[in-house]
């Protein structure tokens, strides 16, 4: 699947490319925003290189008010299988609290339910990170259960809490998006 461009209110969600890295260290090299993340801190923006080198369909999230690139997402068929849909975001920690990752998910899930005729999602956050949940419920997700996940490396598990929602019982998703 090839990205579009979708444009939000605040922000302008396209696809993240090479050029992208020293931007994308700003998050991805910060303990703060990684600390519950799957992948550990980048040490070096020629990290960044080698994984945007393997990535496909994520989503960078520019701020229209000043051309920053400040997150990054994206949104796929779930593991879980049953048609569900699984998303994700993470943001520079100046970033945070500010409403951009309700509405990049917003913009998101109305792009899966639109161009893929997704009606099923799901995502997951660690219970120390309250606030990604709040970011769910906003998107019309419930809380479903208790799960767990790892860091790739191994070095840290988190309990976690596992959120799903359907498009018919979400409130309609109020964002405008226009494909480029």
């Amino acid at each position: 699947m090839k990205l579009p461009t979708i444009e939000t209110e605040r922000l302008i969600l396209r696809p993240l490319t090479i050029d992208d890295a020293e931007a994308v260290f700003e998050w991805t090299g910060d303990e703060r925003v990684t600390k519950y993340m799957v992948y550990s801190t980048y040490d070096s923006v020629e990290q960044v290189i080698e994984w945007l080198k393997t990535v496909k369909n994520i989503f960078g999230y520019v701020r229209k008010s000043d051309g920053l690139l400040i997150g990054s997402g994206e949104i796929t068929p779930d593991s879980r299988g049953d048609d569900f849909w699984g998303f994700g975001y993470n943001f520079r920690y100046d970033c945070w609290g500010n409403g951009y990752a309700t509405e990049a998910t917003k913009a998101m899930i109305k792009y899966a339910a639109e161009n893929f005729g997704a009606r099923k999602f799901c995502s997951s956050h660690a219970v120390e990170n309250p606030a990604s949940g709040r970011v769910m419920e906003k998107c019309g997700l419930k809380f479903e259960k208790y799960g767990s996940f790892r860091k790739i490396d191994g070095s840290a598990e988190f309990r976690s809490k596992i959120y799903i929602g359907f498009i018919e019982d979400m409130t309609y998703i109020k964002c405008e998006s226009e494909e480029h």
